[in-house]
């Protein structure tokens, strides 16, 4: 009963560690654009760099999605469903800049 205990005990801490880290970089980033310390240029990068962080952390503590061995295979699922949505969303930009500059 302890070992069960033990295990909610640890998904509990994780699932506030994930919580509280997207919440901070949630922060972070409005923070950013609220009292523009930096350059557009470099909040815009930093933003996109904190929203890499927090993808990372929501696969991790909240998909359960590691480096490990056991969970390779979601990890190469996701990283096929983006591959794809990044090509649909490349074609579609292509297609309406191209009708665009046809249009003008």
């Amino acid at each position: 009963m302890t070992n069960l205990a033990d295990e909610r005990k640890s998904e509990v801490r994780a699932y506030i560690a994930g919580f509280s880290s997207a919440l901070l970089l949630s922060a972070a980033s409005f923070g950013l654009v609220w009292w523009r310390p930096f350059s557009p240029a470099t909040t815009l990068a930093l933003v996109f760099g904190l929203a890499l962080i927090q993808m990372i952390v929501h696969f991790r503590f909240f998909l359960h999605i590691s480096f490990s061995r056991s969970s390779r295979d979601d990890l190469q699922l996701i990283l096929f469903a983006a591959l794809i949505m990044a090509l649909m969303v490349s074609g579609t930009l292509v297609i309406l800049f191209n009708l665009r500059t046809r249009m003008m």
